[in-house]
């Protein structure tokens, strides 16, 4: 709900107009992956198509790297939302009975039970998951209107339009306003996330090089809508930032369920409220394990990973990929019991790991596309060679395209520095940001792990199809 970031980095106006640039940049980003989708629809998205637009002599390289980062990067996703959806629920305890003392491994047991549901849908329910994810669409969008009506109407005061349009502030005591705005864009950021998950579900759609590209943008730009209208509400009706931040549900790190409570009075209203999202919350989890199951599934498949030998080739459903995923999410939230700071640093590692493969993956696609390596697809016929690269039926032709990639790959590389930042100018142990450490060390196992092992069974992902065999795109 954005009003811790709010406080710490940028205030109210800081959080209007951060929203307003990174919903823009979300789009330039996923507009690019939409094109690259397009060309190659396939569930290893950005380490298979970094293997087409890199150099010959480094694309197998670049392509093991890729996977490592993209995977690390969702399952530290998945990991983060089920952990939100547990404390989220300790939260809702405690605003319902004071007395309660939240535990870490509280939380950890509730994440463990969200992983569980999470399974259950992705394996059991498998093949029903679209009729469920149309189901989570209809809550998404009524459960939008149940806060946000009762949000607005009820709110016993409203801020005027000169505080949340033009009140900067500094929480985190930075050198200048602009550095503050800059770091609190992350929260955004992370709140925008994930919409690429489609590209990673592409082998199960049909006419996938024009349906998964649209999926992308037009939930891009639909999340980014009604986000705002929900950022501009709660900065209306929240008065008094810094109570909200000292209440108790604001130190489990929902000060979002005391921002409802001020506003409808009742604790009952609050929880209907929080469990809405709560709900969406869930959804999410499920979403990030189909998303990172299939990539353990494509990965192995194109022997990536050391079990590879076991990849289920002919399963509509890859059950064991999910329970790598799931088992490796549920190891994960142990760490939780033992120090949350720590816990924090491996799932930090989200915003940093996908951002940089967006950033290498937009940025070879931007070489290609200004030296005119890649073909439209009139351009081909019977003599086109193998390999070739074609754009797909989505594709932003001229110097637009070329301006949106641009544009995304200069976003992606803020978003990628700041996300290396604390929150704070002088933070201590616990307010350090470590993902530039998770994100390294993830670089430099991958690298050695494929220098010692990997170079020998990976050899790129596998092609499966012949040249011109389905809809136009990276052809070989």
């Amino acid at each position: 709900m954005g009003a811790e970031w709010r406080h710490l980095s940028g205030g109210s106006a800081g959080l209007v107009y951060g929203y307003l640039f990174v919903w823009l940049g979300t789009i330039a980003v996923f507009t690019t992956l939409a094109e690259l989708a397009s060309m190659a629809p396939t569930t290893g998205g950005q380490y298979h198509w970094i293997s087409q637009l890199a150099p010959p002599n480094i694309r197998t390289f670049m392509s093991y790297i890729m996977g490592w980062i993209v995977i690390c990067g969702w399952m530290a996703i998945l990991a983060g939302s089920g952990y939100l959806c547990g404390t989220q629920i300790e939260a809702v305890i405690q605003l319902n009975n004071p007395d309660y003392i939240p535990q870490r491994w509280h939380g950890t047991l509730l994440f463990w039970a969200t992983v569980l549901v999470a399974v259950i849908i992705n394996t059991i329910l498998g093949r029903l998951l679209p009729a469920i994810e149309i189901v989570m669409l209809i809550v998404h969008i009524l459960g939008y209107f149940g806060v946000l009506i009762p949000l607005v109407a009820m709110a016993p005061q409203k801020a005027s339009s000169h505080d949340v349009f033009t009140v900067f502030e500094n929480g985190g005591e930075f050198p200048s306003q602009g550095l503050s705005f800059l770091v609190g864009l992350m929260g955004t950021v992370f709140a925008m996330f994930g919409c690429d998950s489609a590209v990673h579900m592409a082998e199960e759609v049909q006419n996938a090089s024009v349906n998964v590209p649209w999926a992308m943008l037009v939930t891009t730009l639909f999340n980014g809508a009604i986000g705002f209208g929900m950022v501009l509400a709660v900065l209306f009706v929240t008065i008094d930032i810094t109570s909200v931040l000292e209440s108790p549900v604001a130190a489990l790190g929902f000060p979002y369920i005391q921002i409802f409570y001020d506003s409808v009075g009742s604790a009952g209203g609050a929880t209907v409220m929080t469990v809405i999202l709560l709900i969406m919350t869930v959804c999410g989890t499920i979403s990030a394990l189909a998303t990172s199951s299939r990539l353990i599934w494509a990965f192995a498949r194109d022997r990536g990973l050391p079990f590879w030998r076991h990849v289920q080739m002919g399963s509509a459903i890859p059950v064991y990929a999910v329970v790598v995923a799931s088992i490796t999410a549920c190891v994960i939230g142990l760490i939780n019991i033992g120090s949350t700071v720590a816990f924090n640093i491996v799932i930090s590692l989200s915003v940093a790991s996908l951002y940089a493969s967006y950033i290498i993956t937009e940025s070879f696609l931007l070489y290609r596309r200004c030296t005119g390596g890649i073909r439209s697809r009139n351009s081909l016929d019977d003599t086109t060679e193998p390999g070739v690269l074609v754009w797909g039926p989505f594709h932003l032709p001229g110097i637009f395209g070329i301006a949106v990639n641009v544009f995304a790959v200069c976003f992606g590389i803020i978003v990628f520095v700041f996300s290396f930042f604390p929150v704070s100018y002088r933070p201590g142990a616990d307010g350090m940001n470590y993902s530039v450490v998770m994100t390294a060390a993830v670089v430099v196992f991958s690298i050695l792990y494929y220098v010692i092992w990997a170079r020998k069974e990976f050899k790129g992902p596998i092609v499966e199809v012949t040249a011109y065999a389905r809809p136009p795109g990276m052809v070989g």
